[in-house]
């Protein structure tokens, strides 16, 4: 009997036929650690799943599954459903998914903060235009962090360093574990209480420090609570979120006025040092007095150009002329009255000869003759319009 033979095309699209076509291999669910994960811009994902003995590739494809969390993180336990099939090209096979969570700790609590980034994204608290502008010299700083961390230490070192003048006051908060998203936000709205003079013992501050050292994102996670985001959002103070960590921004850092990676570096944002402070006012003090001495110059010169000008120096001279100018006109001025004056008292004298030259009741007794003569001519032209009519009616009849 003759053997099959296959070529590699053939034998390897069986086989993927063989996957596809039985049920043993379909809506299967994986659990183990993602690995080498690959997001690609067109919204597909490709990891590896593995445990201590095996590995397989998988896929996520975009029209097959959109809720694909977009932070997972190498080392991550995973839960996967999908089908099993074979890439024909290479003759490896993977599994393509269609549903992937999280089955760690660290997993959920990353969904969670997705979820929580989408709340207030929408509310707008990340809105740059919702920062608050911080000073240039804020002389008194608040500080809400563990009272025996390094990160208070840090920012009263590094302060003190670049300008020693600066006042730090510290609110000590619990960082991590239980009552900790309370203290921190106990700390925030004490000091915004003092803004507003609510207390007369408490010192109003003019910025604040909010954070701690690093740790893992279970010692973070006060840092992403919605009582943590809601205080700092509702801070009149401008807040420096300031959580020691490298790779994510927590919520606290996205709603802050200002993120800084570490305390020291919050410190270092908030306070110039004062010896560059005092060459920046050295050099402002060195282009103001420039500024006045030229302004000064130019107008010793303008006023010896303005001491020297015709008019000033002969300002009497030029004074008698317009007194006689005026003068001058002042006497045009009374002899054209006079004689528009003498014009209409003239013609005023003429319309009264003029009118006394008519004999009015003379004038009256013509008007009145000649309305009688008038009155006789019309009766008499209307008595033989009437009697041509009484004639014409007699023949009619």
């Amino acid at each position: 009997m003759e053997a099959t033979v296959f070529s590699v095309s053939e034998i390897n699209f069986e086989v993927k036929q063989f996957l596809e076509g039985t049920n043993t291999f379909k809506n299967i669910f994986v659990q183990g650690e993602i690995s080498n994960i690959t997001y690609y811009s067109s919204g597909h994902l490709y990891f590896t799943l593995k445990d201590a003995g095996a590995s397989v590739k998988c896929a996520i494809f975009r029209y097959k599954y959109r809720g694909v969390p977009v932070d997972l993180k190498e080392g991550e336990q995973v839960k996967i459903r999908g089908n099993v099939t074979l890439y024909e090209r290479n003759g490896s096979y993977q599994i393509v998914a269609d549903f992937l969570e999280r089955t760690n700790s660290i997993g959920s609590l990353y969904e969670k903060m997705e979820m929580l980034k989408r709340k207030y994204y929408e509310k707008g608290y990340f809105d740059n235009d919702k920062k608050k502008l911080f000073p240039k010299l804020p002389m008194n700083i608040g500080v809400v962090t563990a009272a025996t961390g390094a990160a208070i230490r840090d920012i009263i070192n590094t302060a003190h360093k670049r300008f020693p003048n600066v006042n730090i006051f510290l609110y000590p908060a619990k960082v991590q574990g239980d009552g900790a998203v309370q203290e921190i936000v106990s700390g925030i709205e004490f000091f915004n209480r003092a803004k507003n003079f609510e207390d007369e013992n408490k010192v109003a501050v003019d910025a604040l420090i909010v954070g701690r050292g690093g740790g893992s994102i279970e010692d973070l996670w006060a840092f992403n609570e919605e009582a943590v985001i809601e205080a700092i959002y509702k801070s009149e103070i401008p807040i420096i979120s300031s959580v020691g960590h490298e790779i994510d921004n927590l919520l606290s850092d996205l709603v802050a006025d200002r993120r800084a990676a570490t305390p020291t570096q919050a410190a270092e944002i908030l306070i110039p040092e004062k010896q560059n402070l005092i060459a920046e006012l050295e050099n402002k003090k060195d282009r103001i007095t420039k500024i006045l001495r030229n302004r000064v110059i130019f107008m010793k010169k303008e006023l010896e150009q303005r001491k020297n000008n015709y008019y000033i120096k002969n300002f009497v001279n030029i004074l008698d002329d317009k007194k006689m100018e005026l003068i001058e006109k002042e006497k045009f001025l009374v002899k054209e009255l006079k004689r528009i004056l003498q014009k209409a008292g003239e013609k005023l004298e003429y319309r009264k000869q003029q009118i006394n030259k008519i004999d009015l009741k003379k004038e009256i007794l013509n008007r009145k003759e000649d309305l009688i003569e008038k009155e006789k001519n019309i009766n008499f032209a209307i008595k033989n319009i009437l009697e041509e009519k009484r004639k014409i009616y007699s023949i009619k009849k």
